[in-house]
């Protein structure tokens, strides 16, 4: 069993006595947009204790038969302390021990905790959302109410976020340092490297990819709003949505309404993953706009008088083309509004 190097050593003790931060801040936050509450509200989730907005939280999930967040429906609160003392008390055995071995079982453990404490929120969420009271004075029907478990969501008119908070940030900085002193002994070692890098970190990754990946949202028709306009979304040649590179998303009932947004609230092309536009021959099918072909015509009649239409090819767009209808493009149609 081969032996890590002395700054490793040194680096996996600092980072695993870095951890006992999580007992002094929040590890986890749920945060939430509306218009009535444009300053947000917040959920943190401590090792042993829930805080933050919880009463206003609890005083509006009442209304759509949500139970009350307390702090006695979770057990885990039970565990946490006990964990971190153990994530803790290994680093400091990994740097004693000096053991390269020792130093992997050390990062699967870290990983496979991570797996497993996303899993548990995931089961937690997806009761809380779904297991509702049938005598709520809201219902709608079909309607579940399940936060994220990392990303953004919508939730009727609020925005859910749900993100690490610092003492999260300490746990999974403290994974990622033992994961680069992992590699650097492995460096080390050139014979091992490959097999090495593979076995260590191809769990952290996919787990890092899976969770973070910015993906397109279907438009539930005639259930969800405009994000700008705020009216009922109902036409499905029309709809547009935008996903920012943080994973949150954005619906709107017509073009006019997504590049208002965008102008509004000053938002960069780079700060964007995906936009698209539905496809005006294809209805809930969505294009790219830099792949699109837009014709605008007032005989389209999009829901706010947009008028713009989409078209995946420039022949789709050319055989639809109305006779007062003009051809554009992204550029033209951003410029337009």
């Amino acid at each position: 069993m081969k032996n890590i190097t002395k700054p490793s050593r040194f680096v996996t003790a600092f980072a695993s006595l870095a951890m006992l931060g999580s007992y002094f801040f929040p590890l986890w936050r749920i945060e939430l947009w509306a218009p009535q509450y444009p300053e947000g509200l917040a959920m943190q989730i401590w090792h042993n204790k829930i805080g933050g907005d919880i009463e206003i939280i609890n005083g509006l999930n009442h209304y759509i038969g949500m139970r009350h967040i307390k702090q006695e429906m979770f057990p885990e609160f039970q565990i946490l302390p006990f964990l971190i003392a153990f994530f803790v008390v290994f680093g400091l055995i990994v740097a004693f021990v000096g053991k390269r071995k020792v130093l992997m079982a050390y990062l699967a453990t870290m990983i496979v905790a991570g797996v497993v404490a996303l899993g548990d929120f995931y089961r937690w969420g997806y009761d809380y959302g779904h297991n509702l009271d049938p005598n709520a004075a809201i219902k709608v029907p079909g309607m579940a109410y399940q936060p994220p478990v990392l990303g953004y969501k919508t939730l009727l008119n609020f925005g859910a976020y749900s993100i690490p908070d610092l003492g999260g940030w300490i746990f999974i900085g403290a994974g990622v340092v033992v994961a680069l002193v992992l590699a650097y002994e492995l460096y080390l070692d050139k014979k091992q490297v490959k097999t090495g890098l593979k076995i260590a970190f191809f769990p952290l990754f996919s787990l890092f990819f899976a969770h973070c990946a910015s993906e397109i949202e279907p438009i539930n028709y005639g259930k969800e709003a405009c994000h700008f306009c705020k009216m009922t979304i109902v036409d499905a040649k029309f709809g547009a949505e935008i996903v920012t590179q943080k994973g949150k998303i954005f619906k709107f009932d017509d073009l006019h309404c997504l590049v208002s947004y965008l102008k509004k609230e000053n938002i960069k092309e780079t700060d964007l993953s995906h936009v698209v536009v539905n496809d005006y021959h294809a209805a809930g099918s969505f294009l790219p706009v830099k792949n699109a072909f837009f014709l605008k015509s007032e005989q389209f009649k999009s829901p706010m008088r947009g008028d713009i239409a989409a078209f995946k090819t420039e022949g789709a767009a050319t055989m639809a083309k109305p006779n007062d209808a003009k051809m554009m493009n992204w550029t033209t149609v951003f410029s337009h509004f």
